[in-house]
């Protein structure tokens, strides 16, 4: 009992004269009637006899249940959903568990040896979660009350999860109040969980074990838990909302616009400016709008007076956070209609001309880039991690002029399932989850355009061959659809794989490889374009303090030399992230090496490339001493690859060395 006081002290929140109401409606519903009685009134409703010694309310579940084709002989609930579409299912319901998710860490402690377990549902009874006493927990998982189970009371009969949505309302099922007869061993508190904003259900908090268990406050604790579930999304919510917010409303400050309506992920209304009429009001959900939909499909489900021209997607950090529509003041040309309607939040930074460099590794990639971007071929995108293949993708995409739409997605981000829905979309009841109305896949999205695939070499072997057979007949069939429907898509494949070495491991089909290799470009790392650190860090200290409307830092020579003898594994960028950080750290004027990343100062002291940093400060000479040793150290000795990423040709590499006595640095092969 300690324990359980302890929880509800720790999340004592909602109003206290509601909760004392809800407590005293179960007081007064369980001393109606007695467990005995239950059973017997259950006994004459199979019979089709009349019954007043049970509640009306669990008349009306039993009939429910009956209605619904649940046999009062099941033992056990149904599973829903089961093996590798499990990951799908928490993924689509990522932001309930991350706001559950200190409940039930604070739970594992708390429900040990209570034999009570803790649950987690999503809006339509199946369980997410589960946590508590082991031994109620082994018990629970022979009815399938454990992750995948499906405890909605069309499926599983009364039950404290399924009759609270049914409902809308806390409830309390004890014993033989249960529908099916296999269940009637268990005793179960639930409260709805309500969506912040527009009090739609998401889920259920609920509190089950056997009849011996039974506690009138389980049922104060499972409302009090549910809205700690509650309090932490709208938390969630609000901090995202400023991010959606913020970014509107630098974008409205930068066009020629008359209003603004920003959009959540979740389909609600965040804010509008201007004169422009809406048939939802603020948090509200937009009708054929929400998270089992794709942001991008929105604009088919706007309202009258809305144009679908004005919709984009807000992305922020790789991370879709909801969608905006800028209202304009007069008609734009063309071009830029076109973008917009694609979803390009900046259409301008989609072309060659905003790739930083200057180095010959990277401008022969641009060079091969233009020469692409006008032939729809496939191309792979080949470099490590923040080298910037994305950035690549959209510039080869922009250049051909007004092409369609520019569809990206991560085949890494998934299952096999939750991958073939989000490309090849899906119709209605497909599988659990399904939207009612189905939806488009990535293809049918991007048909006119271009589909960028992001970690291609991280797509299941089980795909593979279909992607293949899409990408060679140009047609696709929805998930659970006979179907076919033509799609015409240029595709651009990204990875930071050595796809030849999977296809030897056999991990990546050969002839998929083929098809999706027709042409290549390799992004070259950041320690292959030593003379490009100075141009992307004068880039990124102009550009992020003007975002984030602070003064550009001073970098001295020094400083400078310490960036570019860092190797740089994360490639642009982590050079981005470390010079924000710089900005955003500290109000001195000038970057001192206490400014800087403690990997960064570590690396640099042990590659014995460098003097000592701690001096006045470097010379002319010694910078470009560090910047050719660096160059020399990463192509391991290899001169025509040092000489490549340096810009300059082996012949003035050669004197250079010689001019600053490197030659130790060099191996005996590294003239080759």
């Amino acid at each position: 009992m300690a324990r359980r006081h302890q929880l509800g002290s720790m999340l004592g929140l909602g109003d206290q004269a509601a909760m004392r109401g809800i407590v005293a409606n179960a007081q007064r519903a369980n001393l109606r009637h007695s467990d005995r009685g239950t059973m017997l009134a259950w006994e004459r409703f199979l019979a089709g006899e009349p019954s007043t010694s049970a509640p009306p309310a669990l008349i009306d579940s039993w009939q429910r249940s009956l209605q619904s084709g649940v046999s009062p002989t099941a033992v056990s609930a149904p599973i829903a959903v089961h093996g590798d579409a499990v990951a799908a299912l928490l993924w689509r319901h990522r932001d309930l568990l991350a706001a559950a998710e200190r409940l039930f860490a604070v739970t594992a402690d708390l429900f040990a040896d209570s034999h009570s377990i803790l649950l987690l549902t999503n809006q339509d009874g199946v369980i997410l979660k589960a946590a508590g006493d082991l031994r109620t927990q082994a018990a629970g998982e022979k009815i399938h009350l454990t992750i995948g189970g499906d405890w909605g009371e069309g499926s599983a009969g009364t039950n404290g999860i399924g009759t609270a949505l049914a409902t809308r309302e806390p409830t309390y099922i004890h014993a033989s109040e249960h529908f099916c007869e296999g269940i009637k061993s268990w005793s179960c508190a639930a409260a709805p969980i309500c969506e912040p904003g527009t009090g739609a259900v998401i889920g259920v908090l609920d509190i089950s074990g056997p009849p011996t268990t039974y506690q009138i406050n389980n049922l104060t604790l499972a409302v009090t838990a549910a809205r700690q579930i509650e309090m932490v999304l709208a938390e969630q919510a609000a901090r995202e909302h400023m991010r959606l917010l913020a970014f509107c409303l630098q974008r409205m400050s930068s066009s020629h616009a008359t209003g603004m309506v920003a959009i959540d992920r979740s389909g609600r209304l965040v804010h509008t400016t201007g004169r422009v009429t809406l048939p939802v009001a603020i948090g509200e959900r937009f009708p054929g709008m929400g998270e089992t939909s794709a942001v991008e499909d929105w604009a088919r489900h706007l309202p009258e007076g809305l144009n679908a021209e004005w919709f984009n997607p807000v992305v922020v950090d790789g991370i879709t956070i909801g969608a905006m529509l800028v209202v304009p003041t007069r008609t734009r040309p063309v071009t830029a209609r076109v973008a917009e309607r694609n979803g390009e939040a900046d259409p301008q930074r989609n072309c060659f001309a905003q790739i930083q460099g200057q180095s010959a590794a990277m401008l022969a990639a641009v060079n091969r880039g233009h020469q692409l971007a006008s032939r729809r071929v496939p191309v792979l995108i080949e470099g490590e991690t923040g080298v910037g293949k994305e950035l690549f993708a959209r510039a080869i995409h922009g250049e051909e002029g007004g092409a369609g739409p520019f569809v990206a997605y991560n085949c890494g981000a998934a299952s096999k399932e939750l991958i073939a829905s989000e490309l090849f979309g899906h119709v209605r009841g497909a599988f659990t989850g399904a939207t009612n109305e189905g939806r488009a896949g990535r293809f049918e999205l991007a048909h006119g355009g271009t589909l960028c695939l992001d970690e291609i070499g991280e797509m299941p072997l089980e795909l593979q061959p279909v992607l293949l057979r899409v990408l060679e007949e140009g047609i696709i069939y929805r998930l659970g659809d006979t179907q076919p429907r033509r799609v015409d898509v240029r595709l651009l494949a990204m990875t930071n794989r050595n796809l030849r070495v999977e296809v030897e491991s056999g991990r990546f089909r050969r002839d998929l490889y083929y098809r999706i290799s027709v042409t290549r470009i390799r992004i070259p790392p950041l320690r292959e374009r030593d003379i490009d650190i100075d141009l992307l860090v004068e880039h990124f200290n102009r550009k992020l303090a003007l975002r984030h409307g602070v003064p550009e830092r001073q970098l001295s020579a020094e400083i400078l030399a310490v960036l570019r003898a860092y190797s740089w594994p994360g490639n642009v960028r982590e050079m981005r992230n470390v010079i924000e950080n710089m900005l955003l750290t500290s109000s001195e004027p000038a970057v001192s090496l206490d400014d800087l990343p403690a990997e960064l100062l570590d690396e640099i002291s042990t590659s014995g490339v460098l003097p000592s940093l701690r001096d006045e400060g470097a010379s002319l000479e010694e910078t470009e001493r560090i910047a050719i040793a660096r160059a020399v150290h990463n192509a391991h000795g290899n001169l025509a690859q040092a000489a490549r990423a340096l810009g300059v040709s082996r012949s003035t590499l050669y004197r250079k060395i010689e001019l600053y006595r490197l030659e130790g640095i060099v191996k005996p092969a590294g003239r080759g």
